[in-house]
């Protein structure tokens, strides 16, 4: 079995020296893309500028000049904004939603990805057209027959009933990713560590799962940002404030009778941030899962 570990261990430090490739300075230093690096850099970032600094005006600052600089920079708008909105909550409990989401979609596809290339399935292309059609289909279509069924066996208006929901909603596109990154795996490994007297468990944990951890990581943060960003099934499973997600708890301080865009935009802010932080620390690992993977078939 240490052979195995040793092939293994090689194989993954020499999978990242071999994607690199080496970088034409002529195209790197081309004027042209400098020049479109900078139009795109405006084009994602001038919309976040103006919500930052609208965050930090007054409403007649906003009304009078809404791409203007505030006259004095209000830091206080995050405070009353965090207490009005009731963001502190909001956050614990989309905090709550994402994590679960993205841990059960994790457990969930891994197994069903290691059967499908793993296991002598039956028909496994039928089960693969399903899972695509599965993920493709608009969550529109079950809203009402699902909004039934979780008020009868009482899930409806709990964050519990909301996470199964995810689970089963973004578990099919998780699938189809680990699966991309178990076909690269060879399962020779697998049969040398059995031999070598390892069982079903360290086959996995100290083989498989070292070589497609980037594929699963990559799963957990696509399900764990859609849950927290999801605004339709948030909206319609949850009423009770305790359990509202930071989504909704910015959506019903939105609503208010006279919204104050100042402290509208700060909490807007106030929500974006945890997110934003999560996507710069894990930014590496998140692209390297995408285009290692390739959706192989």
């Amino acid at each position: 079995m240490t052979a195995v570990l040793d092939r293994a261990d090689h194989r993954r430090s020499a999978a990242p020296a071999a994607r690199r490739r080496p970088r034409s300075r002529g195209t790197a230093r081309h004027p042209l893309a400098y020049l479109l690096l900078a139009v795109l850099a405006l084009y994602a970032l001038g919309p976040m500028l103006v919500f930052v600094l609208a965050s930090l005006k007054t409403p007649s600052e906003i009304s009078d000049s809404p791409l203007g600089l505030p006259g004095e920079f209000r830091w206080s708008n995050f405070a009353t904004a965090w207490l009005d909105a009731n963001m502190g909550t909001g956050l614990m409990n989309s905090a709550i939603i994402s994590v679960s989401t993205a841990a059960g979609v994790c457990v969930i596809a891994g197994c069903a990805a290691y059967a499908l290339t793993r296991l002598d399935l039956p028909k496994p292309g039928a089960v693969i057209l399903y899972l695509l059609v599965a993920s493709s289909l608009p969550i529109q279509l079950f809203l009402v027959p699902l909004l039934s069924l979780w008020t009868e066996i009482g899930l409806y208006d709990n964050r519990f009933g909301l996470i199964v929901i995810y689970w089963a909603l973004y578990s099919p596109f998780a699938t189809l990713l680990i699966r991309s990154f178990l076909l690269a795996v060879p399962k020779e490994y697998e049969a040398a560590a059995r031999l070598d007297g390892a069982g079903e468990i360290q086959v996995f944990t100290r083989i498989v799962f070292p070589l497609i951890w980037p594929g699963v990581l990559t799963a957990g943060l696509v399900s764990g940002l859609q849950a927290y960003n999801e605004f339709l099934l948030a909206v319609t499973f949850i009423q009770d404030s305790e359990n509202l997600p930071a989504s909704i708890s910015l959506y019903s301080f939105q609503q208010g009778f006279s919204p104050n865009w100042a402290l509208v935009s700060a909490a807007g802010l106030i929500m974006v941030l945890p997110v934003l932080v999560l996507f710069i620390a894990l930014q590496r690992r998140f692209v390297e899962g995408y285009t290692s993977s390739g959706m192989a078939g």
